[in-house]
């Protein structure tokens, strides 16, 4: 299947009605060994959007992974509005921090979840709420947080940036990224319960600056993507599946995946 690209340019004060990525976002993507790593938690669009209300949500499980050990920061998360997580890696290498959010639930209106559908790529639910004459049928969700930061400390690299947590649904990069440069191209795989999807459409967003850059690109049979690393920034790649509930009291359960990462 050939990886149709879409760039499009969004100014940061533009914010989408339906904004809801979710991710990691540190202060900086650097760090000198022992130097103090904050993190933020958010939510919205274009690497701008708010801070995930901790009061309303909860992060089920948060751990940190480099120089070959796992740390359970779950204990660590303050629920203040930014500055969530503080962090002092002692060691240099590459870090790996991951987020698995509780199981939320959401309503929306029929048209609004149309949209929705369309924008992220879920053409076969949208397709069966045709068939089954649905599409004024108002949706009710599950939803859950999978989302990963990559770190540098330091100057040795290492591959702990390759790890598969096991989430459900998880993005995997086959380099690097703070081996690239400008100029050079990044592979990801997307995996579903532990196995490539095919045929997913994946958001690569980069910040230059004080603009956004937006590539949307489907995952080829092997579930992966390739894209070109266009410059230096902020780097997030997202993605979203969409099942049949396996729980009562909703129809569907979204899957939001994201990695962020700088170059």
């Amino acid at each position: 299947m050939k990886k149709f690209i879409t760039v499009t340019i969004v100014l940061l004060t533009t914010l989408f009605t339906n904004a809801h990525e979710f991710w990691l976002q540190p202060k900086k993507y650097r760090y000198q060994i022992n130097e103090e790593m904050k993190i933020d938690f958010m939510v919205g669009e274009n690497f701008s959007g708010e801070f995930w209300d901790l009061h309303r949500y909860k992060a089920e499980e948060i751990e940190l992974y480099g120089g070959g050990l796992v740390k359970d920061l779950s204990k660590d998360v303050k629920s203040t509005k930014g500055n969530n997580l503080f962090l002092k890696p002692g060691h240099a290498g590459t870090y790996l921090i991951t987020l698995k959010s509780n199981d939320a639930y959401l309503e929306m209106e029929p048209a609004a979840f149309n949209d929705y559908l369309e924008d992220d790529g879920l053409d076969h639910i949208l397709s069966e709420r045709k068939k089954l004459n649905q599409l004024g049928k108002p949706s009710k969700e599950f939803y859950t947080r999978y989302a990963k930061l990559l770190v540098q400390v330091g100057e040795r690299r290492d591959d702990t940036f390759r790890k598969m947590i096991g989430l459900r649904y998880e993005i995997v990069p086959d380099q690097n990224p703070y081996t690239l440069k400008t100029g050079d191209y990044l592979q990801c795989t997307i995996f579903f319960e532990g196995k490539p999807a095919p045929h997913a459409l994946v958001k690569v967003w980069s910040k230059i600056k004080d603009t956004t850059f937006l590539q949307n690109i489907y995952t080829g049979k092997d579930g992966s993507i390739r894209f070109p690393i266009s410059a230096s920034g902020e780097w997030m790649v997202s993605s979203v599946r969409m099942i049949k509930s396996g729980k009562d009291g909703a129809d569907y359960h979204s899957l939001w995946a994201s990695l962020v990462f700088g170059i």
